[in-house]
């Protein structure tokens, strides 16, 4: 620009280049990594740091993959004992109310199994007695009228709740009862009738312990034929060796507990839940809530539930009101943003102790807290996490890939053209296959590449490539196939030609 006989220049910033992939693809990594040690070290620090009067007794456990990556333990297990000893992966502590995560885990089994039909089979199919008050949504709901869901999965019709979902608009607890009531299902259905929906269904985020307890109860009693205790024991704990996991907790347990404690530091006592032990009852160690977190990964060998199933049941469900504690929530997961990720959780708080089971599943990632005494109110989950997810991002990044190959070696293609050898990059002329199965082969890019990468006035996206199946035609007598299918590409029929081609101007 000139002015006045002086001439401007404007530079204009060029645009920042988005990066890809945006989240690493997790695979093996070789230990020990640097800035693994270093995230590690600061989540001890930081867990350490909030030991004491009010939290005399903490055990935290990290998972990746498939293997614990850390383990540790703070204070005593009995601060009335001046001789009692630390805590350790297989001290017990009540794990609150991430109990929860049994009854959920018992209904995608039984629809696995098929004892279920769908995930969105009305309750009234089990319960015909069911009904409540919805003067929210006009009237109350009975068999007859809007049938309501079992599913945590199912849609929210207007006017019908969903049975275990923050969702559902269900009471935190029964009418006239604590978490101590001792009825049994058919007294708590009686209660509900006289009873009403907080909120009308699919509206709003609400916690609700009676939703779980139903669950769990109307699954073993109508659909799996037994009480919920042992359906579990049987079918979860007992398949996944959850040896130290339980219902109760006793002196002649021969198990060592951690004793939870008020803020005051007295000892709190160990109630028992009644009709509400699906939703808070159980007691549990680092040692066996590793192996939950491992089977929530879907680790093989270590899973209850098939990889589609895991997938249904950690996603978010709906996004919650301005105020509720979670972002969004799951079944029955609370979902959190955060560096990018969704974080799955399910907290715990019963008296004496809380708990924490938190998945990060785009970075294979586990951690487990349980403590006895309160729960500070710094989130230490979310500032664990907050050096934890970087490093393993990084690491991933930064590993080396060993592609997969016959007996020819590492299947390597170049684009090549005009156009494209002036205006892609050379790293990016050359697409690396990693082989599958039989005659198909999946796209890599060894290192981090632009989202969109420029060709001219257009733009190729990378990221859609990244990763995409290469299914090739059957090979000829001299070993060589004539072309390619690339289905997600949406790209048909892409022949081999003999030679390059030689391009006149």
């Amino acid at each position: 620009i000139q002015t006045n006989r002086r001439l401007l220049v404007v530079l204009k910033r060029p645009e920042p280049v988005e990066m890809c992939p945006r989240f690493p693809e997790p695979v093996p990594l070789t230990h020990p990594i640097t800035s693994l040690r270093v995230a590690l070290e600061k989540v001890d620090v930081l867990l350490r740091s909030h030991v004491g009067s009010r939290l005399p007794a903490m055990s935290a456990v990290v998972l990746l993959n498939d293997s614990v990556l850390w383990n540790a333990h703070f204070g005593k297990r009995n601060t009335s004992d001046p001789s009692s000893p630390p805590p350790n992966e297989y001290t017990v502590y009540r794990i609150a109310s991430v109990s929860k995560i049994f009854p959920t885990l018992m209904l995608y089994k039984l629809w696995e199994e098929g004892s279920l039909r769908s995930l969105d089979d009305p309750l009234d199919k089990y319960v015909p007695e069911f009904s409540i008050k919805n003067p929210l949504g006009g009237g109350s709901r009975s068999n007859g009228n809007s049938p309501q869901p079992l599913s945590p999965c199912a849609g929210w019709p207007a006017s019908s709740p969903d049975l275990c979902n923050p969702l559902a608009g269900l009471p935190r607890r029964l009418r006239s009862t604590n978490l101590l009531w001792g009825g049994d299902t058919d007294e708590a259905l009686q209660l509900l009738q006289d009873d009403v929906l907080v909120a009308d269904p699919g509206t709003r985020c609400h916690y609700s312990n009676v939703a779980f307890s139903l669950l769990g109860r109307v699954l073993g009693e109508r659909v799996a034929r037994q009480d919920f205790e042992s359906w579990v024991s049987e079918n979860i704990l007992q398949r996944l060796n959850m040896e130290d996991t339980s219902f109760q907790w006793g002196p002649l347990s021969g198990r060592p507990l951690a004793v939870g404690v008020y803020s005051s530091g007295q000892p709190a006592p160990l109630y028992d839940l009644g009709w509400y032990r699906p939703a808070g009852q159980m007691y549990s160690t680092t040692a066996d809530m590793a192996k939950l977190t491992m089977a929530l990964l879907g680790v093989p060998g270590a899973s209850l539930l098939r990889r589609d199933t895991l997938t249904t049941m950690l996603t978010p469900l709906f996004r919650c009101h301005t105020g509720y504690f979670a972002n969004a929530t799951g079944t029955p997961w609370e979902v959190n943003q955060q560096l990018g990720y969704d974080v799955v959780r399910k907290d715990g708080d019963l008296d004496g102790y809380a708990a924490t089971l938190s998945l990060v599943p785009r970075l294979n990632l586990g951690l487990v807290l349980l403590m006895a005494g309160v729960r500070p109110t710094e989130d230490l989950v979310r500032q664990a996490n907050s050096y934890l997810i970087p490093a393993i991002e990084n690491a991933f990044r930064e590993a080396p890939r060993t592609l997969r190959a016959d007996s020819t070696g590492v299947l390597v293609m170049q684009q090549f053209g005009p156009q494209v050898n002036a205006s892609v990059p050379a790293k990016y002329l050359r697409i690396r296959l990693d082989y599958l199965d039989q005659r198909v082969f999946r796209v890599v890019f060894d290192t981090p590449y632009p989202c969109k990468l420029k060709v001219h006035s257009s733009s190729v996206s990378l990221e859609t490539q990244d990763r995409q199946l290469f299914n090739f035609y059957k090979f000829n007598n001299k070993g060589l196939s004539p072309g390619f299918d690339s289905p997600g590409l949406n790209t048909y029929r892409v022949h081999r030609i003999a030679g390059r081609p030689l391009f006149t101007a």
